[in-house]
């Protein structure tokens, strides 16, 4: 799961303010509703629906947890960080940049896992195959991608309230995006992972604005999340059945598909289908998988139906079989999200991943060290790159054909330059995979250094050719 670096601050209210609070008409409203249903949360003839439920009910919060953690700029020209209007005042959210074709697209409102209610830059982070929560499949497939934060997350106003407030934000995220003009309307979808799964699935029992919902890892009740994290009344039962899915799936109107790895939540998904009658909602468990590894293949999938559905009525559909086959696919090597830097020390520009950053550690010659912030295991952040620059040099090709390097020319921006690729050992017994690169400016040489694991082999190359490929020079 995902780690959103959230420091909590905790405020306890006194058990008497909260018993008080709870004593409202708002509470006598949704106890009338309650005694409609029974215990399998089949909803009876006649009884309130969700929303109706939802929006006379008043949350008692036994403590104030918030944060005010920074978010940091997306990365320019393809997510904008904006303001969208909610009941508790303006939130933050990733949205993708207008792609400036004059066309409205899809989009895909993407509730990330977890209980913070902040953002940071988990989506442009390595999505690794067993555990992708980044939702990035979505927009790599070209769809249009919403990252919302909620209330009380990342300074927000309000606090969080453990999936009560969030599902009025999330109805909020989707009147925000409707509005955008780039945005088709008829076409926003939602999703969501875990916690943000059984968000999602309470979204779509609230409101039928989406076009489908798409929630991976859910739960029936929320006792079945980490009760360590609930910040409401835990001793009012109608706190609990308020932000449960399962006695409001007969209000679910768009189609839902709720997803789970045989090995995660699957036992909570059972308990949906068997009390669901709902044509509405569609239930898939994948075997031998669990609640994090479905991920990756699986929002590929929903992704590609997503890019399909293009008619004027809802098109989507599943089969056990696709989903069953997609989970035996190869694991897909992505290329980050690459950044427009200038190096003016260089008169020089180039792209390189967002998630790098660069330092000039220049002593007698300019030299640039190129790498990411996070030293997970991935190609993304298991390269490094140098940057050098000398003056009147050339470079020595026997050298490097001594040391084994397979040695080419080639051009770079235009200007010859020569490669040599080859292996490299660090002093603790680690190979690395060694790219080097130099062209000739003038006279100044300008050379760039790649190195990456051995473990990943020829993986990363990719990367680097998109790196050499944007390099151009100002003067």
């Amino acid at each position: 799961m995902i780690k959103m670096r959230r420091n909590l601050k905790t405020i306890v209210f006194p058990v008497a303010l909260a018993a008080a609070m709870c004593l409202t008409t708002s509470c006598a409203g949704i106890r009338s509703a309650m005694t409609a249903m029974d215990e399998t949360g089949k909803q009876n003839v006649g009884a309130q629906s969700f929303a109706e439920a939802h929006d006379a009910f008043q949350t008692t919060l036994a403590r104030e947890d918030n944060d005010d953690e920074e978010i940091p700029a997306p990365p320019e020209g393809f997510f904008d960080l904006v303001k969208y209007p909610s009941k508790v005042g303006d939130l933050a959210a990733y949205v993708s940049s207008d792609p400036g074709d004059g066309q409205k697209h899809p989009l895909i409102i993407w509730v990330v896992g977890g209980w913070g209610n902040g953002i940071d830059d988990f989506p442009w982070c390595y999505p690794e195959w067993d555990n992708d929560q980044t939702g990035s499949a979505f927009w790599q497939a070209g769809v249009l991608t919403m990252y919302p934060s909620f209330r009380g997350g990342c300074g927000n106003p309000g606090n969080y309230e453990t999936l009560f407030g969030e599902v009025d934000d999330i109805v909020s995220a989707y009147e925000y995006a409707a509005s955008l003009p780039y945005v088709d309307p008829d076409r926003i979808y939602l999703g969501g992972h875990s916690t943000g799964g059984t968000r999602a699935l309470l979204a779509s029992e609230y409101t039928d604005k989406f076009r489908a919902v798409f929630a991976f890892g859910a739960v029936d009740k929320i006792e079945y999340h980490n009760n360590s994290q609930f910040t409401f009344d835990t001793d009012n039962k109608e706190e609990y059945k308020m932000r449960s899915p399962i006695y409001w799936l007969d209000n679910v109107k768009s189609p839902t598909f709720l997803i789970e790895g045989s090995d995660g939540n699957a036992e909570n998904l059972r308990k949906i289908e068997r009390a669901s009658k709902n044509e509405n909602i569609h239930c898939y468990i994948v075997e031998d998988a669990d609640h994090f590894s479905v991920l990756a293949p699986l929002t590929r999938v929903v992704a590609q139906k997503i890019v399909a559905d293009t008619g004027a009525e809802p098109n989507i559909s599943i089969t056990q079989e696709e989903l069953d086959a997609a989970m035996k696919m190869e694991p897909a090597i992505p290329m980050p999200v690459m950044e427009r830097h200038t190096i003016e020390a260089l008169g020089m520009n180039l792209s390189y991943p967002y998630i790098w950053g660069m330092e000039d550690v220049s002593e007698d010659v300019l030299s640039f060290r190129l790498s990411s912030r996070y030293s997970e295991d991935n190609i993304w952040d298991m390269s490094l790159l140098y940057i050098e620059a000398y003056q009147d040099l050339q470079v020595d090709r026997a050298y490097f054909e001594e040391s084994g390097y397979e040695v080419s020319e080639m051009e770079l921006n235009g200007l010859p330059a020569v490669k040599a690729v080859g292996m490299i050992g660090d002093h603790s017994g680690n190979d690395f995979q060694d790219i080097f690169v130099a062209v000739q400016k003038g006279d100044m040489l300008v050379t760039f250094e790649f190195y990456t694991h051995e473990d990943f082999g020829d993986d990363a190359n990719p990367m680097v050719d998109a790196i050499l490929e944007s390099v151009s020079f100002t003067q």
